[in-house]
């Protein structure tokens, strides 16, 4: 067993995400005893390529890698990461999300590679369209065999990979985690502002936030200042959204590289989703020690279980707009949820506990 494995990180995607930042708060975590190196889909420079690089850790583009399941597309990716493996040699093949982790495992597969695979949320959930949910329910049912081990962000995940053709003992539960960065919020000062970090298309649910703002001025007498922070295709339906609806105080921010301290200047945190593994925006919210307004989801109830560390609503925009009118009038409470979901974030989300997990799997991996 090498001292020090070699670890080729692999993601479909290197834009502005959750699973893009887990791999690079992964690498940076384990950048002693683990030589890294990531293959990143898409011709493009990216965000998590610039990181990375400054890191020192070797990027590689596969044009082909993308995220699409048509056949075509999956031969050409998987003969390009081949081709690499065989270049460099890496111990452990480390995929993330669902066509990575096809590409992946097919590559590792014909380079007899162990591959750890990320689920940052499976694709066959029961909100997924049929079609994609069918076609994802194969992938994973067909592949799982030439898992080494999954590694699930969240107990509710887990329970889903338990039927696949997996043993249980090549399955976990790792939960995502932030580097602790120092800023903090005080959101019990006035006045009150809200954001939400997310990228602008679905499942993400920005829509219902911008017509829970709307009952929320309606409800007050007066507009509540808003962020929305993350790019993405909806991007301008969302503002001909806040426009119809007369929202003049909601600023779209896009893509930034300084999201810490942007949610430091914030009062309350809000994500809604259709569906959701463990979304790395809450922990960074919980990190700073926001009170969070979320769909009630099974990976939001796993990260703030109880009633008093966040509001967990349905997807309703009169119940959003209550829980943060409950909020936005009273600044104790926002002062309270904001330090229990601090306190939970200290528990469960930080970097040393999510890397000394990973990098217990790698050395299993390779026995």
């Amino acid at each position: 067993m090498p001292t020090e494995p070699k670890v080729m990180q692999v993601i479909t995607k290197g834009e502005r995400g959750g699973a893009q930042t887990h791999v690079r708060t992964l690498c940076r975590a384990l950048a002693a005893p683990v030589r890294f190196s990531a293959v990143i889909g898409g011709a493009e420079a990216t965000a998590l390529e610039s990181d990375l690089r400054a890191a020192g850790i070797p990027v590689h583009r596969v044009p082909a890698l993308r995220n699409s399941l048509a056949p075509w597309h999956l031969y050409r990716a998987v003969v390009a990461l081949r081709a690499l493996i065989r270049r460099h040699d890496p111990d452990v093949l480390h995929a993330h999300s669902a066509v990575a982790g096809v590409v992946a495992r097919v590559a590792g597969r014909l380079c007899r590679k162990p591959v750890v695979y990320t689920v940052h949320g499976f694709a066959f959930k029961p909100e997924v369209p049929w079609l994609r949910r069918t076609v994802a329910w194969c992938c994973e049912w067909l592949l799982a065999r030439w898992t080494r081990h999954m590694v699930c962000v969240s107990a509710h995940e887990l329970g889903l990979a338990r039927g696949l053709p997996l043993p249980a003992s090549r399955q976990s539960v790792v939960p995502n985690a932030m580097e602790d960065d120092g800023h903090r919020a005080q959101p019990a000062l006035a006045p009150v502002r809200i954001a939400m970090v997310a990228r602008l298309a679905a499942p993400k649910r920005p829509d219902l936030l911008l017509h829970a703002l709307a009952r929320l001025r309606d409800a007050l007498g007066h507009e509540v200042a808003a962020s929305l922070i993350g790019g993405g295709p909806d991007r301008e339906a969302l503002q001909a959204l806040a426009h119809q609806l007369g929202l003049r105080q909601v600023r779209f921010e896009g893509d930034v590289d300084d999201v810490a301290p942007r949610l430091a200047r914030h009062g309350i945190f809000v994500l809604l989703s259709d569906h959701e593994g463990l979304p790395i925006s809450v922990i960074e919210a919980m990190r700073a020690g926001l009170p969070v307004v979320a769909s009630r989801l099974p990976g939001m109830a796993e990260l703030l279980p109880d009633a008093h560390q966040a509001d967990l609503v349905p997807n309703a925009a009169e119940a959003v707009a209550l829980a943060l009118e409950r909020l936005v009038r009273d600044p104790a409470l926002r002062d309270s949820r904001g330090r229990a979901a601090r306190a939970r974030y200290e528990e469960r989300h930080t970097t040393e506990r999510m890397a000394s997990a990973i990098l217990a799997i790698y050395l299993r991996s390779l026995e």
